[in-house]
């Protein structure tokens, strides 16, 4: 039997790690109790925005922070964001998702590699500091990536938890890692924004079926495995209601790993765009995937490209 340690040393990844979070594996579909922390810092630490928002997030589970990016700034991001939209030499790289039924980019993911402007802005201080407040410990990027919702043809995508698929398919052990969302456009209630179901992060749910090979190549585009049940689904909303997170240009949603959270088609004129990094502690980096199955590839998943971010007395203004 292996025991899992979440704030293991980053160089002391034990070769017998217990499931602590099991799914697909042919259990009925049913919510446990979450067994980590949301929010890891003392109570003795100053946090980096206001002591009423930590609590928020500790309770909800996400939390949406206004004007957090200056006009200028976003009008940067736009504009990287169309470029690499429109590259032919990141549509070729096999690191980016199409939408199901149209050739129409989805997601570039590894933006925080292929993208000076937004390797910076991963470590902007204005997020970076809040993570690692978060999570107690020293940060690196799981994942990330821009996402494109098309006005008139942007499909949705289920409900369901991050954390499910990064511990299944990716090996992350723990729930101790986190998402920020920065919105990139207006995200109004019609145009299919991130819709979240309050208080969910307390409970696993646990998921049925099992992960086919190459699982990502269609969950990217379409989940149908690892998704929750009706029941579970019923259950969670029927605690916490849902809630979506509408939002100007600048904003940041901070959501924590395992809320439940999916987002409706947009039939709208009005796209909804977003640049989108996930967090995780150096001490709950990736093991081998829980499904027996090949890890997920590096530009979904850093597994053997990571790198700290690093802390800095001043804040990166992305000149």
């Amino acid at each position: 039997m292996r025991e899992v340690v979440s704030n293991q040393a980053p160089d002391k990844v034990l070769a017998n790690e217990v499931d602590v979070y099991p799914s697909r594996n042919g259990q009925h579909a049913k919510l446990v109790d979450r067994q980590d922390p949301t929010v890891y810092a003392s109570k003795e630490t100053r946090p980096p925005i206001e002591q009423s928002l930590i609590d928020s997030y500790d309770k909800q589970g996400f939390v949406v922070l206004d004007n957090v990016f200056s006009a200028e700034e976003v009008s940067r991001f736009q504009q990287e964001l169309e470029r690499l939209r429109t590259d032919p030499q990141v549509r070729e790289s096999g690191e980016i998702i199409t939408e199901p039924s149209s050739n129409d980019i989805r997601s570039v993911f590894r933006v925080h590699e292929n993208s000076p402007l937004f390797k910076s802005l991963s470590a902007d201080r204005r997020l970076a500091d809040l993570a690692r407040y978060l999570l107690n410990d020293d940060v690196y990027i799981h994942q990330s990536r821009l996402n494109y919702k098309p006005g008139f043809r942007g499909k949705e995508f289920y409900w369901h938890s991050d954390f499910e698929t990064w511990h299944v398919e990716d090996g992350m052990p723990r729930m101790r890692a986190l998402s920020m969302s920065i919105t990139l456009t207006e995200n109004y209630e019609h145009n299919g924004p991130l819709m979240l179901i309050p208080g969910s992060h307390k409970q696993y749910a646990v998921c049925e079926g099992h992960t086919p090979d190459n699982h990502y190549l269609e969950s990217l585009k379409k989940q149908e495995y690892g998704v929750p049940s009706d029941n579970c689904l019923e259950a969670l909303a029927a605690q916490g209601g849902i809630v979506s997170a509408t939002s100007k240009p600048g904003s940041v949603i901070v959501f924590d790993c395992n809320v439940m959270h999916g987002s409706n088609g947009n039939i709208t004129p009005f796209p909804r765009s977003n640049v989108f990094f996930v967090y995780n502690a150096i001490g709950n980096k990736v093991i081998p995937p829980f499904c027996n199955q090949a890890p997920r590839p590096e530009h979904i998943c850093s597994r053997d490209n990571i790198h700290l971010i690093p802390r800095t007395n001043e804040r990166d203004r992305h000149a």
